[in-house]
C-alpha cells in the first residue's frame, strides 16, 4: 500500500502512533525460605542474590532480617539501594485460630503492625503472610477466614498509613477463588496476594488457572514447578526445580506479563520433598472441597493426566532426624535446585532485567 493511500485509509495519527512496545521485564528474584538451610544473614542473602544478578529478593518472614530494630532494617535498606535490589517483606502466619499460628508470636495485630512497620522500614510496599495449611480445609475453612478478616481489618489504618500492601499467599489452605473473596471483602486498597504457584496445585489448581482468577490483585509470588500425574487413588504432585514439572510456564508468564508485570517474580525452589499422593477418586476426599465445581477442577484433571512421572535425578531423604550426610546433600541441592532454576527462567522463560542472556 502506498503512503498516500494508507493515510487516507487509517489517517495520519497512524503514522504517528509508536510501535507496539516489547514486553515487559519482569523482575526475578528469590524467596529466602529456599535457602534455609544456609542460615545467611540478611546481608550475605543480599550479596547472595547480587552475585546472582537478581533484581529482587523476598525475606519471608522476620527472623530473615535477624533482628527488627531500627539500626538493622536501616542497614538491610541501605545495603539493598547499593546493590539494586528491591525488597519485599514478609511475615507469617496472622491466623490466631490457624494451626500455623505462632503462639509466641503474641497477639496476632501487634505482630501484624510489626511487620508491617518492618517493610517500611527496608523499603518494601507489601508483606506476605498466610493464613494456614491444608488442616485448615477441615477448620471449617469459613472459621479461619473470618479470624484473618478480623485481623486485616484491625490493621487496615496502619497499613493504608504506611503504604504497604499485605499481600495473602495461598498457602495450601485456600483456592484461588476463596482467597480473592477474602481480599474483596476485607478491602482491596490494602490487602492483595502473594501468588505461589505450587501451592495453587495442592489444592487442586492449574497455576494458570489461578492466576487468571487472582491477576488483578498479584502483588508478589512464590514462583516453583510441581510434577504431576496419574494415580490409581487420584494424582501425585511433587515439588520440582524449574522446568522440570508438568505446569505450562509460557502461557502462565503470557498471563502474568500482561495483567500484573509489577510484581516481581520471587522463585521459591522447594525440592527433596518425597511425591504426595491427592487420592480424588477415594470416598470422603471431596469434604474438604464443598464448594468445588467441576469447571474449575477440569484445568488441574487435564494437568495431571498430561503429566508423566519424572526421569530427572533428585534426591529425597526421609522425615525425620537424618545423618549429617544426608543433610550436607539436601542443603545443596537446595542451591544447585535454584541456580538451575535461574537459568530455566532467563533463557527460557525470558525472565529478569539484568541477568538476561547472563545465566
Amino acid at each position: 500500500m502506498h503512503r498516500r493511500v494508507f493515510i487516507q485509509s487509517f489517517g495520519a495519527a497512524a503514522l504517528a502512533a509508536p510501535l507496539p512496545s516489547a514486553q515487559p521485564a519482569l523482575r526475578l528474584g528469590l524467596d529466602t525460605y529456599t535457602l534455609r538451610a544456609y542460615n545467611w544473614s540478611a546481608i550475605e542473602l543480599l550479596d547472595y542474590a547480587a552475585s546472582q544478578r537478581l533484581d529482587t529478593i523476598q525475606f519471608s518472614d522476620l527472623v530473615d532480617y535477624g533482628g527488627s530494630d531500627a539500626a538493622n532494617l536501616t542497614r538491610i535498606r541501605e545495603h539493598a539501594a547499593r546493590l539494586g535490589i528491591s525488597i519485599d517483606s514478609g511475615l507469617g502466619c496472622i491466623c490466631p485460630t490457624s494451626s500455623g499460628y505462632q503462639k509466641d508470636a503474641g497477639d496476632p495485630v501487634r505482630y501484624a503492625v510489626e511487620g508491617l512497620r518492618a517493610a517500611k522500614a527496608v523499603g518494601s510496599n507489601c508483606m506476605r503472610v498466610y493464613i494456614g495449611g491444608s488442616a485448615e480445609r477441615k477448620g471449617p475453612l469459613e472459621r479461619h477466614l473470618e479470624s484473618t478478616l478480623q485481623v486485616l481489618r484491625a490493621v487496615r489504618p496502619q497499613a493504608l498509613d504506611l503504604g504497604v500492601r499485605i499481600a495473602i499467599e495461598n498457602h495450601g489452605d485456600v483456592q484461588s477463588s476463596e482467597l480473592r473473596e477474602l481480599i474483596e471483602t476485607a478491602g482491596k486498597d490494602y490487602v492483595g496476594c502473594c501468588l505461589d504457584s505450587g501451592n495453587a496445585t495442592a489444592v487442586l489448581e492449574d497455576p494458570c488457572a489461578a492466576l487468571e482468577t487472582l491477576a488483578p490483585y498479584v502483588v508478589t509470588s512464590h514462583i516453583r514447578d510441581t510434577l504431576l500425574h496419574e494415580d490409581p487413588r487420584g494424582a501425585v504432585t511433587q515439588w520440582v526445580a524449574l522446568g522440570d514439572g508438568t505446569v505450562d510456564f509460557q502461557r502462565f508468564f503470557e498471563i502474568y506479563r500482561q495483567r500484573c508485570p509489577q510484581a516481581g517474580v520471587q522463585l521459591e525452589i522447594l525440592t527433596g520433598g518425597a511425591a504426595r499422593v491427592v487420592p480424588f477418586l477415594e470416598p470422603g476426599f471431596w469434604q474438604a472441597y464443598p464448594r468445588m465445581k467441576a469447571a474449575d477442577f477440569a484445568p488441574y484433571l487435564a494437568l495431571v493426566r498430561k503429566g508423566r512421572p519424572s526421569v530427572t535425578p533428585m534426591l529425597v531423604a526421609p522425615g525425620g532426624k537424618r545423618p549429617p550426610e544426608y543433610e550436607a546433600a539436601l542443603k545443596l541441592q537446595q542451591k544447585l535446585s535454584l541456580e538451575r532454576s535461574y537459568e530455566y527462567a532467563r533463557t527460557v522463560l525470558k525472565l529478569g532485567v539484568r541477568g538476561r542472556g547472563a545465566a
